[in-house]
């Protein structure tokens, strides 16, 4: 009777426990930043065409480690201006704003490998070959958090933008090249 007792105990569900405003503050985000590496333009249905920008947000608290947070995201897609003080220039689509407000919203939102929330920013005439501003902002209620990021268009070597489709070679897979970082492609060394 006592071992069922001990066994019951242990499956018992296990309800979250409030933290005092000390705790919560603890480790409350005091930084966000839109994930450099894996935000990016993606194609999410896997039909070869962009779908919009995957977006991470990653929150560190005061300890410097990534933490969570509940609030509302708005993220502003806009053209790259090259060589600006301010990159941004026109906006390209309506903001896409983003709850992690709910138990569900944070589920559904939570990346446990990388830490982070992800958004599908929904955008199909994104391009490619264009570079884009993505702006953040985030506001816990209490605290407002904002961050930008360039997203980098691929480059099309010189080569392939200037021929016309109907004399392109074949196999294409065998052109290999190397850029020099003024744009122009170099043949890639073996």
């Amino acid at each position: 009777m006592i071992a069922v007792s001990f066994l019951l105990a242990g499956c018992a569900s296990h309800a979250p426990t409030p933290r005092s405003p000390g705790d919560a503050a603890l480790f409350a985000p005091v930084s966000m930043r839109i994930h450099p590496i894996f935000t990016q333009v993606k194609d999410w249905t896997g039909d070869g065409h962009p779908d919009g920008v995957e977006a991470l947000l990653e929150f560190q608290d005061q300890f410097g480690d990534p933490t969570k947070a509940a609030g509302t995201a708005v993220f502003e897609l806009y053209n790259y201006r090259r060589g600006n003080v301010d990159p941004r220039g026109e906006r390209v689509v309506n903001p896409w704003v983003g709850s992690l407000q709910t138990l569900a919203e944070q589920q559904a939102r939570w990346n446990r490998t990388s830490r982070t929330y992800f958004f599908q920013l929904e955008y199909p005439a994104i391009r490619t070959d264009h570079s884009y501003v993505l702006t953040a902002t985030f506001d816990t209620g209490a605290t407002r958090f904002f961050d930008q990021i360039v997203i980098e268009g691929e480059r099309v070597p010189r080569e392939m933008r200037q021929q016309p489709s109907s004399t392109r070679p074949a196999t294409h897979s065998s052109f290999s090249a190397a850029y020099d970082g003024k744009g122009d492609a170099q043949p890639a060394r073996p």
